[in-house]
């Protein structure tokens, strides 16, 4: 049994994975949903909150899923796709497929307007103090997200170093441009990758995965009529595409 490692994104918790893990029925298959530090809790001491402070602590969670049950499917959506793309590049040793959701790292891609405000300070500092959950929750819910999730995810919102965590991590991306360091990387990614992917992203358009997929020769599955959160507005469609996509591997 091929162990998962969901890593969930901005301004996620690992709630969001709960529709796509039960429509999944994984059965006795080891599973690991972690939280990006910070975004459930505190930040621990010293942590940078960086693209690559995330991308190292989640080498370190592949790490510990290998150590006991071998090579790791790993799966990410929004920045959790990201980061799950930069742990198969810099230790493909430790992972047997990836697929990701709603955001990938390609060369042209440049960020939306919420990444360019959280990128630049003081404008993101005011973003994030005027941010309240309540709006947060009927954002997230208007644009797909199940109303119990997105009830979830804006009461971690009340979270400081959570919103901190955020600016931190865009700001050292630069908002989302990966063209002059981890997409200089995507060689090195194992061969076994999928994107899943909400046709109706407002925040990574379908333009973005089609001209990846494209460019790599990786195979893609488009959910017509969901968004950004597809894994969680579609869970059936998308645990559809991975049951696929794991099979082929196996047979």
């Amino acid at each position: 049994m091929t162990a998962k490692l969901f890593l969930h994104g901005v301004p996620d918790s690992p709630a969001i994975w709960r529709p796509l893990i039960a429509a999944l029925d994984l059965g006795d298959v080891p599973v690991a949903v972690p939280a990006l530090p910070g975004f459930t809790a505190p930040l621990p001491a010293g942590f940078a909150a960086t693209k690559e402070a995330y991308a190292d602590w989640a080498v370190g969670q592949a790490e510990t899923l290998f150590a006991a049950h071998g090579p790791v499917d790993i799966i990410g959506h929004d920045w959790g796709a990201l980061i799950a793309q930069r742990v198969a590049m810099l230790r493909p040793d430790l992972i047997r497929s990836w697929a990701i959701s709603n955001a990938v790292i390609e060369p042209e891609y440049r960020g939306h307007r919420i990444a360019r405000i959280w990128n630049t300070p003081v404008l993101g500092e005011i973003f994030m103090a005027l941010s309240s959950a309540d709006k947060l929750a009927e954002g997230l819910a208007a644009q797909g997200m199940p109303a119990n999730i997105a009830a979830e995810e804006a009461e971690q919102w009340k979270n400081k170093d959570k919103r901190r965590a955020i600016l931190k991590l865009y700001r050292s991306a630069k908002g989302l441009s990966f063209a002059h360091d981890w997409a200089r990387d995507i060689p090195k990614l194992p061969a076994a990758g999928i994107l899943v992917w909400g046709a109706d992203d407002p925040y990574v358009e379908l333009a973005v995965a089609r001209r990846y997929a494209a460019a790599n020769a990786t195979p893609m599955t488009v959910i017509d009529g969901a968004g950004h959160w597809a894994i969680a507005e579609r869970p059936d469609e998308a645990s559809a595409a991975l049951r696929r996509f794991w099979g082929a591997i196996e047979s």
